[in-house]
């Protein structure tokens, strides 16, 4: 069996994921390789943050015997339509749990205690304190309660909030999730609300100026999800009743003549939630359990779309 790897040595690829019998590694920089491997590779680990760009030059190779496309990423939405029918795309779920959910957190206080605005007036030599908000006694709302959504409320519980309600596709139990489409009647009474969503047909727009409208002044919206969940126009509509902390933004990169980016009470990242020291490290992981599947015949990880989905 041929699984192709996203590593710059055998011998880093060995050090990171280890080996499997039965399983052949080629690295994806080895175009000679993937030639002569193209038949029989039956496992693909794509980089995280190149994964399209990369994807583009494998697809002159025809790969008649390939299973599973494997993401660096939670989100695949950018991947629907690149692989034929007969694959499977396995998502990072997982991975960057902790890195988007301590971001998150780090997002929602910088913002409610102005620490962008103290960072800024150092450069100045500045010294000017203001009254700050406190996440504690807050009511947070997370929106999009998955993996990462219960990552964040495990780092929120060490603030004391009042209490956080739980939003979901569905609803469930052990603990509370409530489904989407109570959203609506949950936002008034939210302090602080977490985008930790997927972009699904279900998520693609929903914080419309409409669903903003709801929140009561003053609130916080952090988006780590994804751009499309929240509308841009809206987010602009709304600066000065409410306040934003953006990982992700539609379009991206957000151009540079935004109003976004001076907006008082607005707070950008780059889109860096998985851009941390911990996420490669379990990527490792987790390609190492996907090619121990691989070798074993066992059902892969993490399968959001295809025939095995």
């Amino acid at each position: 069996m041929r699984a192709w790897v996203p590593y710059g040595s055998l011998e880093e690829a060995y050090a990171r994921v280890g080996r499997q019998d039965g399983v052949d590694l080629t690295l994806l920089n080895d175009r000679r390789g993937l030639e002569e491997t193209a038949d029989d590779v039956a496992f693909v680990a794509l980089p995280n943050f190149t994964a399209l760009e990369v994807w583009e030059e494998l697809e002159r190779f025809d790969k008649p015997a390939l299973r599973v496309v494997q993401l660096g990423s939670a989100g695949y939405e950018h991947m629907l339509g690149l692989v034929s029918d007969s694959v499977s795309i396995a998502n990072a779920a997982g991975v960057h749990d902790a890195g988007t959910a301590e971001l998150a957190v780090a997002l929602a206080l910088a913002n409610l205690r102005g620490l962008d605005t103290y960072a800024r007036q150092q450069s100045t030599h500045s010294w000017a304190p203001a009254f700050g908000t406190s996440l504690a006694d807050k009511r947070v709302l997370i929106y999009g309660y998955g993996r990462i959504g219960a990552a964040v409320e495990r780092r929120v519980a060490g603030f004391e909030p009042a209490l956080v309600v739980r939003v979901a596709r569905s609803a469930r139990t052990e603990p509370v999730v409530h489904a989407g489409a109570d959203l609506y009647d949950l936002l008034p009474d939210a302090d602080v609300v977490f985008v930790t969503a997927p972009a699904t047909h279900d998520t693609v727009g929903v914080f419309d100026a409409r669903t903003l409208s709801l929140l009561h002044d003053g609130a916080l919206v952090v988006n780590v999800g994804r751009g499309k969940i929240i509308d841009t126009e809206a987010v602009v509509g709304e600066v000065g009743r409410l306040r934003f902390a953006l990982d992700v933004v539609d379009p991206e990169p957000l151009p540079g003549d935004s109003p976004l980016w001076e907006a008082p009470g607005v707070t950008i990242a780059p889109h860096v939630g998985g851009a941390n020291d911990s996420a490669p490290v379990r990527y490792d992981r987790l390609i190492a359990r996907q090619l121990e599947h691989l070798a074993a015949g066992e059902p892969f990880e993490n399968i959001v779309w295809g025939p095995r989905a």
